[in-house]
């Protein structure tokens, strides 16, 4: 089996390339990565994106999966699964209000947007909650994931201390997954993309793309 992964960050391809091998050993993984895209998501508003990123996904053949929430609607207007809409449907089976974490400014929109489709699905209400650490985005741009890592995590931290009520994190961009590991003494879900995405698109279970 081979899939396609879409990225605006090449340091993705390694952490998809570690997810593969501890999943599904044997399937093929091709990277494509677009840095550019994202920088020309964040500026303004581009048809002419959207044309060349349904251009591009319209020539990979098998399961394609766009690893960027900024540029997801578009990737899926192309036909790719978001890597956030598992994430989302995992949230909306969860009670009560959800903290939403993310790092840049145009990540807010497509993210609140998609979980309101999930909870929509399900019939579901939750009060979201947003929590922007978009000062930390140089870390992550300069290669200092560690420090990345960390700065998310002891965030999160101070917030959850501060606002009662919150039962479910949502880690709203897969370059923030590392801030998982750092919260696993926190009782509530702390709700990352990378595996759930690859593991629908993957077809080994979990909850299903729609």
């Amino acid at each position: 089996m081979s899939v396609h992964l879409v990225h605006t960050a090449r340091v993705h391809c390694a952490t998809f390339d570690r997810l593969r091998d501890l999943i599904a050993p044997g399937v093929e993984v091709s990277h494509h990565v677009h840095e550019s895209w994202l920088d020309r998501a964040r500026r303004a508003e581009d048809n002419s994106l959207k044309v060349e990123i349904a251009d591009y996904l319209s020539q990979l053949h098998g399961p394609v999966l766009c690893t960027c929430t900024t540029i997801g609607p578009m990737a899926e207007a192309a036909g790719a699964l978001r890597i956030d809409w598992p994430m989302m449907q995992a949230a909306a089976q969860t009670k009560g209000s959800v903290l939403l974490v993310y790092c840049l400014e145009s990540t807010r929109e497509p993210s609140r947007v998609l979980l309101q489709r999930a909870l929509d699905d399900v019939g579901s209400e939750h009060s979201v909650i947003d929590l922007p650490l978009l000062h930390l985005w140089p870390l992550f741009e300069a290669g200092k994931a560690d420090e990345f890592s960390t700065a998310i995590a002891k965030g999160i931290r101070q917030t959850l201390n501060i606002q009662q009520g919150v039962k479910t994190v949502i880690l709203a961009q897969a370059s923030m997954a590392a801030a998982a590991d750092r919260l696993e003494d926190v009782e509530i879900p702390v709700l990352s993309s990378p595996r759930l995405a690859l593991e629908v698109l993957l077809g080994l279970g979990g909850v299903k793309a729609g």
